[in-house]
């Protein structure tokens, strides 16, 4: 997998968060991203990769998950995360 967008990637690189705080995605530059549920940090880890909005994730164990950004909006896996700033 190879991002097609160096620049779009960079507009996404940072944390995303579902509305309650639970689930914790941060992107980060160098294509890895560090996955955060609840009190457990670094619950799921792996690289990612984006082509245009779409994001493809594959964490260290070879599960793979995708999402897609619509309107400054991560909707991924049947969760909605929001950039935090």
């Amino acid at each position: 997998m190879e991002n097609r967008n160096p620049a779009r990637q960079t507009s996404y690189v940072g944390m995303w968060v579902t509305r309650d705080g639970y689930i914790r995605h941060e992107l980060l530059p160098n294509g890895r991203y560090d996955e955060a549920r609840g009190n457990r940090k670094s619950a799921y880890q792996g690289r990612y990769t984006l082509n245009g909005d779409h994001i493809d994730y594959v964490d260290d164990t070879g599960f793979t998950a995708e999402g897609d950004f619509r309107d400054g909006i991560l909707y991924h896996a049947g969760m909605i995360l929001y950039r935090e700033e």
